[in-house]
């Protein structure tokens, strides 16, 4: 669902917005309102935050958050990707509060998909995201976005049997099917 009012939505206001356990974020001014992720959404955000948040205690490199944690672009742009990669070097962007400015990496578990893969997509490459991964459970697949310039090119897309690396994280190996939980 979305939401446009007469003068675009802000931190500010979204700062006020009920706690009703569904997801709130404003994307150019307007908001927009998904209820709870279901069963396998929530695994998969679970396994891939596990196997990163790992990788980084044990090789370092930066920070790893889970939504709902708020990512502040700008002050009409704020989303909570489900999973965030912030490195070394962008960790002076991480307050007590929330993001301010863009991650490193940002992970969609797909649950709308004109808002995933249009809006946030657009969104995430406009602020300089250097990798957005959407994870497509139905579509039993990765789709990873490598940004070049100011956007991102055609995805790599990764299936069931493959390997997900990234230069990000050096040494980092997510096999996809067990990140899908194909079989399980």
């Amino acid at each position: 669902m979305s939401i446009r009012p007469a003068t675009p939505w802000t931190y500010e206001d979204y700062l006020h917005f009920p706690d009703d356990g569904k997801r709130h974020e404003i994307v150019d001014g307007e908001v927009h309102v998904t209820p709870a992720p279901n069963t396998r959404h929530q695994d998969i955000v679970l396994r891939l935050a596990a196997c990163l948040h790992q990788h980084v205690g044990d090789h370092g490199g930066g920070r790893v958050f889970v939504a709902p944690y708020d990512v502040v672009l700008s002050p009409t742009d704020v989303v909570q990707p489900d999973v965030v990669f912030v490195a070394d070097a962008d960790t002076h962007r991480i307050t007590a509060a929330n993001l301010q400015g863009p991650p490193t990496l940002a992970v969609e578990v797909l649950s709308d998909a004109h808002h995933d893969r249009v809006r946030k997509r657009r969104l995430y490459a406009q602020f300089g995201v250097v990798e957005y991964w959407l994870v497509d459970p139905e579509g039993e697949r990765v789709e990873v976005y490598r940004l070049a310039g100011h956007q991102y090119p055609t995805p790599t897309l990764l299936e069931a049997g493959t390997v997900l690396t990234t230069e990000l994280l050096p040494g980092l190996a997510v096999d996809v099917t067990a990140l899908l939980g194909a079989g399980g």
